[in-house]
């Protein structure tokens, strides 16, 4: 199975008794509307589907999940660590006017101090935050998407208009 047919939908962080019930730690909004009774995790490079007997969502970016065939702690914890992916077909329509950071990637990091930067490259997300990566003097600088940073989008230009924080830039330059 080819995951470019699949989006990652959350990593499964522990198990949960003895019954085999697992923790997963949930980084895709909005998957408590999306009704699925196969879900796939990815082990050793392959997604391998596995049947969904009951799932709940007790808090924001945590899911309960009960499996069939996974009726036992042992059985449960090979799957800890494991990514969990559902087939594109499942993925809910992108409302076009709704713009994310993620949207960043090709845009101008235009700073404050230090002028431009360069084009973000690259748009990660992490749990706590998302990264943008750009090629500055022929380096590759990190520096978070938040409001603390970014102090204006030109969506018709392309361009991101931020303010680092001072010494940023220094600690990717020195060296």
């Amino acid at each position: 199975m080819n995951t470019e047919d699949y989006f990652r939908i959350g990593t499964v962080t522990k198990t949960r008794g003895l019954k085999g019930e697992l923790q997963v730690y949930t980084d895709f909004d909005g998957l408590q509307d999306i009704d699925f009774s196969a879900i796939f995790f990815e082990v050793a490079g392959k997604l391998v589907p596995y049947f969904v007997s009951t799932v709940k969502y007790p808090m924001a970016n945590t899911a309960y999940l009960f499996l069939e065939e996974v009726d036992h702690i042992d059985k449960a914890a090979i799957l800890v660590k494991k990514d969990l992916y559902l087939p594109n077909k499942l993925k809910p329509a992108k409302d076009p006017d709704a713009f994310t950071l993620m949207d960043l990637k090709g845009y101008i990091a235009i700073d404050e101090t230090h002028g431009e930067l360069g084009e973000i490259t690259d748009v990660l997300e992490y749990p706590q935050q998302v990264i943008a990566s750009v090629h500055y003097q022929n380096r590759e600088v990190l520096f978070p998407l938040n409001a603390d940073f970014i102090k204006g989008i030109d969506i018709e230009g392309g361009e991101v208009y931020i303010d680092l924080p001072e010494g940023l830039l220094d600690v990717y330059l020195e060296g």
